[in-house]
């Protein structure tokens, strides 16, 4: 077979499964929509058509968890064309489909194809600054977007601590949402910006029993950062 006539019936099984879809949905038999794309899917598992009418189908029926992972999925297939605006909404989605969800991962890879110029360096032997602290690691190991995961997901007050040889910045929790950060002389949100660049070093996080002042504002810690990540792309343009 050529790789044309392969590429052909590539498609065909797409739009096949597709139309296959929707008969069951005009039909009423969702279920049976959900498991005709499911199955195309292990087949075609790159198909932007076929995750997308999977994510839609699943999220109309309360199938949040499988419509959530197919946002994951669809993440990473948008980062890979460089469609980072796509991949921002998908990421968005899956949190609010799931909670639980962890998209640290996704926020990473999205920093990583936005600025390739912050390479994770890994801390010849890492030091921590403090000798009680709730949270701690090595930046090139754990993420920020890790760190700021597991704080959030515990609504945790506290203060978290980003170092290495060149910056120091911090981020303040309140309940585990971000409400403010500083780093080379900037606070609030370009403080946070400045964060985020920060790949290498050490993290730690200290608990406090306090609240701090409310200087950003954002409707959620996964907007701030994908809002973030979006602005350092254009300043880097």
């Amino acid at each position: 077979m050529s790789v044309t006539d392969s590429q052909t019936e590539h498609v065909g099984e797409v739009e096949a499964a597709l139309l296959d879809a929707e008969l069951f949905m005009k039909y009423q038999a969702p279920d049976r929509a959900i498991k005709r794309l499911k199955t195309a899917v292990e087949v075609n598992g790159r198909s932007l058509k076929l995750r997308e009418r999977l994510r839609e189908v699943c999220a109309g029926q309360k199938h949040t968890e499988e419509a959530a992972r197919q946002c994951l999925a669809l993440a990473s297939l948008y980062i890979e064309r460089e469609d980072f605006d796509t991949a921002h909404d998908r990421l968005l989605e899956a949190k609010q489909l799931d909670q639980r969800i962890n998209i640290a991962s996704g926020l990473e890879a999205i920093r990583r194809a936005r600025r390739p110029d912050l390479k994770p360096v890994p801390a010849a032997e890492p030091v921590f600054e403090r000798k009680h602290f709730t949270l701690a690691g090595d930046l090139s190991a754990i993420s920020v977007f890790d760190a700021m995961q597991v704080i959030e997901n515990a609504r945790l007050h506290g203060v978290l601590t980003l170092s290495n040889d060149a910056h120091q910045g911090q981020v303040k929790f309140n309940d585990g949402r971000i409400v403010d950060a500083s780093c080379d002389g900037e606070s609030g949100d370009k403080g946070f910006q400045k964060v985020v660049e920060i790949t290498s070093g050490t993290f730690e996080f200290q608990k406090t029993p306090e609240q701090f002042p409310v200087r950003i504002q954002a409707t959620s810690n996964t907007n701030l950062i994908l809002d973030t990540l979006r602005v350092l792309d254009e300043q880097k343009q």
